[in-house]
């Protein structure tokens, strides 16, 4: 009898690493900073800004949140096909089609103007339900919400103001949970535009109850306000980039709260060749040397979600040492020059985003190159690198 073929073992060569723990003791630093009866609702949208939606969120409620919140029905859709039962926050607006599986599966939605208030209040209705729903209000960032009565011109009529909101205490199959807005300067130093918007947020509420409406829950607080405006912090705050081990702006100093990054980034050298002077490296020859060097080929390019933007001018650790990029970043692989940096052969680590002996390459880094923000640099992650946890 013939025994089974042994399996090949398929060891990716780059992979992306999410260290739990690190993020763990990051919830709980945020956690400290607020009040203990103010509650924690950890943002997971975007799989979790590139480290993992599902196990990113459970680790964050076996750390102390009580709310998760993502922007898509589809990412709810994973929490619960995962068994997370914790209730959610639906940031994007929801659909009245999806009105029954919100109910059902305990997940909150946002509403921004009265005209999807109605449509979901006639879904709920329809189907004997009620749905937990949260008021978006614009007080200064232009995307989503009711508008303070300030900002409310005759030109446009009064659809989008607070005043509408009032209709919706008469909407049956509806229960206002939440009232939330969201700063669009928090992560500066200068706050005095967030703190307008906590007046014109705390004017807002006080109209809702004037209208009858008084949700129980008041949120505005990101990351940044979360670590520097307490008086946002309010009945429930909402960090995310934080918890991830990310300052949300480089005006906003996270390393004295200890916040560490979570991500790493590693791959493995697949080849190596020494090369002589004026030679030639990679697409549209941009990379010529000056000196006899060596040349390292790296599995990792923009079909990875590692930007083309850093041809040339990223950088890479091998051995403990910075090895700048060598041309251009292809799609599925870069060059790294490694002559300065003896004995570099196949199998050696290289760090693309983390440590490495003394040295480190954060998302910053890599964000300050190619003229971004770090948010981009981990949710701009394609997928294709597997994603393991320590």
């Amino acid at each position: 009898m013939n025994s089974p073929k042994a399996q090949p073992v398929l060891e990716p060569q780059s992979r992306v690493q999410v260290d739990l723990s690190v993020f763990g003791q990051n919830v709980r630093t945020l956690k400290r900073l607020i009040p203990s009866d103010t509650r924690f609702c950890a943002v997971v949208k975007a799989n979790a800004y590139g480290h993992g939606g599902i196990q990113c969120a459970k680790t964050a409620l076996e750390n102390g949140s009580h709310f998760l919140a993502v922007a898509r029905i589809s990412e709810a859709v994973a929490m619960r096909d995962a068994g997370i039962t914790a209730p959610i926050l639906l940031l994007g607006e929801a659909l009245p089609e999806q009105v029954s599986f919100l109910a059902t599966h305990d997940i909150r939605a946002s509403v921004a103007d009265i005209q999807t208030a109605k449509a979901l209040s006639a879904a709920a209705q329809a189907l004997n339900t009620r749905l937990n729903i949260h008021l978006k209000l614009d007080t200064g960032m232009g995307r989503l919400g009711f508008l303070h009565p300030g900002v409310v011109t005759p030109k446009y009529g009064e659809a989008a103001g607070i005043r509408q909101a009032g209709d919706i205490a008469d909407l049956k199959g509806l229960r206002v949970e939440g009232a939330y807005t969201h700063f669009a300067k928090a992560d500066v130093i200068d706050k005095t535009h967030a703190k307008g918007q906590l007046t014109r947020f705390n004017d807002m509420v006080a109209m809702l109850a004037d209208m009858g409406i008084r949700p129980e829950i008041r949120h505005a607080a990101n990351s940044a306000a979360v670590l520097e405006l307490p008086e946002a912090h309010f009945d429930m705050v909402r960090p995310g980039v934080a918890m991830y081990g990310m300052a949300p702006s480089h005006e906003v100093d996270i390393t004295r709260h200890k916040l560490a990054p979570v991500m790493s980034i590693t791959a493995k050298v697949i080849y190596v060749k020494a090369v002589p002077e004026n030679f030639s490296v990679s697409y549209g020859c941009t990379h010529v040397t000056t000196t006899p060097t060596v040349i390292a080929t790296v599995p990792i390019g923009y079909a990875d979600g590692y930007s083309r933007l850093l041809s040339n001018q990223g950088q890479m650790l091998v051995k403990g040492k910075k090895a700048p990029i060598a041309g251009r970043v292809t799609m599925d692989f870069t060059m790294i020059d490694v002559g300065h940096i003896p004995g570099v052969k196949p199998g050696d680590d290289v760090i693309i985003l983390g440590p490495q002996g003394n040295e480190r390459i954060s998302a910053d880094d890599i964000a300050g190159l190619t003229g971004t923000i770090n948010y981009e640099v981990t949710t701009g992650l394609t997928g294709r690198m597997p994603l393991s946890y320590l």
